[in-house]
């Protein structure tokens, strides 16, 4: 290659790593890799909406190559532990829940984000940025019940678990942690969602009454479209999901509050690909992006800028009242006893 043709390839490489939007440049050999970001994250329809709304509109035209790191959060947080010692992991960025971020960057796991180069973050709001992750998408664990089943509707976490309901009522295995806190709202009248002890109680006499326990969100919506049960607790965007398939459902913000739900991602510490990491994480909170997933899949959008229609508003978001109702989670002491937590669902609620 000629001197001149070797600046001209040098050029083009500046235009399109300028082109991520964090003014990085790199040459050589690892240029190819700046090209392609590996992202951890859940299957099934959200992956898909990651790529419509996410990878096809706004890494691709700018040449980064995204590959999907497609499983359920456990296994990708114990792919994160076994590969710490690496100086360069299999994943640049992922996809968890707030609280598993929280985890995940006490075990010294994720990169402290340098927020000037996601230039989106701006928008951001501010209970949805932290030093080590973005929240993406919320939505809030409210009562869901069928109306032709329940009367009256419901008003609260207490009721839900009402054991008059008995077989009526269910819950799902995957969902322990927020099943536990709901209940410690209900026993507590609001006051806490830590208080394990009140909790055994509550979902105990439930149990008693006759409740299920279906293994999965998917296993828990074919009981409500079968009317097997009528009441329990999800997401409020799960429930919306639901309407639009046709289940009869409705959900109501319990008067106890409402516990936070956030998906967010984080760049790994050892990620091969940083700088596409940050142009991914700056796509998410795209605009467009945000208003899509409002549309696709029921959450409500984290950044301020997001324009959704007032109709999927009402069903999606929460009134100005609820708004001072949502809890955000306490993480440190979840982190902490998760294990027993787990335990005791395990071989003394589901036994």
């Amino acid at each position: 290659m000629s001197r001149s043709q070797n600046l001209s390839f040098k050029r083009r490489q500046m235009l399109q790593l300028a082109a991520f939007g964090t003014g990085a440049l790199y040459f050589g050999s690892a240029f190819a890799q700046q090209l392609r970001v590996v992202v951890g994250t859940w299957g099934g329809d959200y992956a898909k909406l990651l790529t419509k709304n996410v990878d096809d509109p706004y890494l691709k035209p700018k040449g980064i190559e995204v590959v999907q790191d497609q499983a359920s959060d456990a296994p990708r947080r114990a792919k994160m532990v076994a590969e710490k010692r690496l100086p360069r992991g299999s994943v640049d960025i992922q996809g968890f829940s707030s609280a598993n971020m929280f985890e995940m960057n006490g075990l010294d796991l994720l990169e402290p984000l340098d927020y000037s180069k996601i230039p989106n973050a701006k928008f951001l709001m501010p209970n949805m940025k932290y030093p080590y992750g973005i929240g993406q998408i919320y939505s809030g664990k409210v009562v869901v019940y069928n109306p032709k089943l329940i009367k009256p509707a419901p008003t609260s976490f207490k009721e839900a678990f009402d054991p008059k309901w008995g077989n009526k009522i269910g819950y799902i295995d995957i969902q322990y942690l927020f099943v536990i806190m709901a209940a410690s709202l209900a026993a507590t009248n609001g006051a806490s969602m830590t208080d394990f002890e009140k909790a055994k109680g509550v979902l105990l006499a439930s149990k008693k009454g006759g409740a299920r326990i279906y293994p999965t969100n998917e296993a828990f919506a074919q009981a409500l479209k079968t009317e097997e049960i009528g009441i329990g607790i999800m997401w409020k965007a799960r429930a919306v999901q639901w309407q639009n398939a046709g289940i009869s459902v409705e959900s109501v913000a319990a008067s106890e509050g409402i516990p936070l739900y956030i998906t967010g991602f984080s760049i790994a510490k050892n990620a091969p690909n940083k700088e596409p990491a940050y142009a991914y994480m700056n796509a998410m909170l795209e605009k467009s992006a945000q208003e899509a997933f409002a549309v696709d899949m029921g959450y409500n959008a984290t950044v301020t800028n997001a324009v959704v229609a007032p109709d999927l508003q009402k069903r999606i978001g929460f009134t100005a009242e609820e708004q001072k109702r949502l809890k955000d989670l306490n993480y440190e002491f979840f982190a902490k006893n998760d294990a027993a937590m787990k335990e005791w669902w395990d071989k003394v609620f589901k036994a």
